[in-house]
């Protein structure tokens, strides 16, 4: 069965949110990663492959090595889909505090 990932289920889980904040700081093996959590290594290589199918982690193959890279453009695809909402409520705080200073006046 092959199960569609959404991004925002993927990055809702603290420890995924964790894993791409290491990974964010430097490219780690799985071993690197799981060494940083205290959890079983199992656990951690699940939290991989959905990072993975989700495309916001990339991995490369060195001999028996898997190393994991942050995509930048998946990452890109989140804060764009964000934005809008970050707009709207920055005008809000703006109109608020227009308002708490003619208040205060």
């Amino acid at each position: 069965m092959n199960l569609r990932r959404d991004v925002f289920q993927a990055i809702a889980d603290p420890t995924r949110r964790s894993i791409l904040m290491l990974v964010a700081a430097q490219s780690m093996t799985a071993g690197a990663i799981a060494s940083n959590f205290d959890t079983a290594r199992p656990t951690v290589s699940k939290h991989l492959q959905i990072l993975t199918e989700c495309e916001l982690l990339t991995s490369e193959q060195n001999g028996r090595e898997i190393t994991y890279h942050l995509n930048p453009n998946k990452m890109k695809e989140i804060a764009d889909f964000i934005e809008p909402f970050r707009q709207m409520w920055d005008d809000r705080f703006n109109k608020l505090e227009s308002v708490m200073k003619a208040y205060k006046a």
